[in-house]
């Protein structure tokens, strides 16, 4: 290397200068104490509340598969944020009759988590990414849902996905409708 005009100059490290600058060994010395009005002041409960909420929502956008299990004649994929502890389950239709056609949106789940249909204990950990929004939740990337390009599909999939979540009360309003029509029978027959 060429010498640099002007002699010997020595190149001081960044402990060097730290130790320089630092006179008593305490760097916060020079602070002043805090005045005794704001001994109590704090966070208030509501900020600290809604900044979690939104950095579990929002922390990498991704869920973490927990569990798969059988669930009927589905299989119920069971998934978590990184640092929370809400679930969200995905529900695809499980193999039948010894073949894999009724599940193709099993089948491209797994294939776009990288597992094959034979390691399926590999999926277990795998992070799925999604998106979290506040009036429906999770939501995971098209991608990892299988949904197809055909709109029919789709409908017919969110048609069954919605009569699978609002199963107990569809039963509730049948049985509740089907006693009232019955009372109405009744009321008809002997008045």
């Amino acid at each position: 290397m060429a010498d640099r005009p002007g002699g010997d100059e020595s190149v001081s490290t960044t402990a060097e200068r730290e130790s320089t600058d630092d006179t008593d060994g305490d760097p916060t010395s020079d602070a002043d104490p805090l005045p005794d009005g704001l001994d109590d002041a704090g966070v208030d409960e509501a900020v600290k509340r809604r900044l979690r909420e939104a950095y579990l929502n929002d922390e990498e956008n991704a869920l973490i598969v927990t569990r798969v299990r059988s669930v009927g004649d589905r299989v119920a994929v069971e998934m978590r944020p990184p640092h929370g502890d809400a679930t969200h389950t995905e529900r695809f239709d499980a193999p039948r009759d010894g073949s894999l056609r009724e599940s193709e949106a099993f089948l491209e789940f797994l294939e776009a988590a990288g597992v094959s249909p034979l390691d399926v204990d590999e999926l277990v950990g795998t992070r799925v990414p999604a998106t979290y929004d506040t009036e429906t939740g999770w939501r995971v990337d098209p991608e990892f849902r299988g949904e197809s390009a055909s709109t029919g599909e789709n409908r017919l999939a969110d048609a069954r996905d919605w009569l699978w979540a609002y199963r107990a009360w569809l039963v509730a309003g049948l049985l509740v409708g089907g006693e009232l029509v019955f009372v109405a029978v009744l009321i008809l027959l002997y008045a």
